[in-house]
């Protein structure tokens, strides 16, 4: 199914094509490669190893993105998150608690968090200043500068907000809003964005990532289908444009 519903359709359909509605991994832990584009990597003893569609991300490892690098990755409940380019994450820091799913540490990522039978999924994001808990949700998370702040955006569904370094109410964030959490600001202090500006900031840098992959499709480090941009699904079973034609070869004699 394909909508004008921008960025998340476009990843939605790119899930789709890499068949991942049923998880074949099981309850291990790990968390799969079902897409990715330019320099992705896990370090293994502070050393960087590349990663590939279909390659697995244990707990307690860092995920690592350069400036070109974008992935997804599925963990067995079918919920997934998306890295992306010059990102720093952590997956699963406290492998003792199936909730704790990533330590953003630099970057973005953006989380797709399933429902478990139509009943909340919960599960915990943090970064250097803020704790985000989630029961079933799409939501973005980036850590902006030097200073560790925290921009958390909702996309769909409803996301509670605390403070790590100064304890505090939580903030409930709902679709739509969005919130800068400051490393010496309390979280009182903080203003919930609900203009919407943020989100279409989001969704644009996202658009950008994709229509990058959808260039990439057929390549080693794709999915080798999809649609990632809403333009490309308008039409059912719509494949992507063919490549410029091969130049004429050279006349007689050359």
């Amino acid at each position: 199914m394909c909508s004008r519903s921008g960025g998340r359709t476009a990843l939605w359909l790119l899930l789709a094509a890499s068949c991942i509605c049923a998880p074949s991994y099981g309850q291990n832990g790990m968390a799969k490669v079902i897409t990715l584009t330019g320099q992705v990597s896990v370090l293994r003893d502070n050393s960087p190893w590349v990663l590939n569609v279909g390659d697995f991300v244990q707990p307690h490892q860092i995920i690592v993105t350069g400036p070109d690098g974008f992935a997804v990755f599925q963990v067995s409940d079918g919920s997934t998150f998306e890295v992306f380019p010059n990102a720093r994450a952590i997956f699963r820091e406290n492998p003792g608690s199936w909730r704790d799913l990533l330590d953003v540490l630099l970057g973005r990522v953006k989380v797709h968090i399933q429902k478990l039978g139509g009943q909340p999924n919960y599960n915990r994001v943090r970064t250097p200043t803020a704790v985000i808990s989630v029961r079933g949700t799409v939501f973005d998370v980036a850590v902006e500068d030097e200073d560790d702040t925290t921009l958390v955006s909702v996309e769909e569904g409803q996301v509670s907000v605390q403070h790590l370094l100064k304890p505090g109410p939580e903030r409930i964030l709902n679709e739509g809003e969005s919130i800068r959490v400051f490393r010496n600001q309390p979280l009182a202090m903080a203003n919930i964005d609900r203009s919407n500006v943020v989100r279409s900031a989001l969704r644009a840098a996202e658009q950008a990532v994709y229509e990058v992959l959808y260039h990439r499709v057929g390549s080693p480090t794709s999915t080798g289908g999809g649609c990632p941009t809403a333009e490309s699904c308008d039409t059912p079973g719509k494949k992507p444009p063919p490549g410029p034609p091969p130049p004429p070869p050279p006349p007689p004699g050359h």
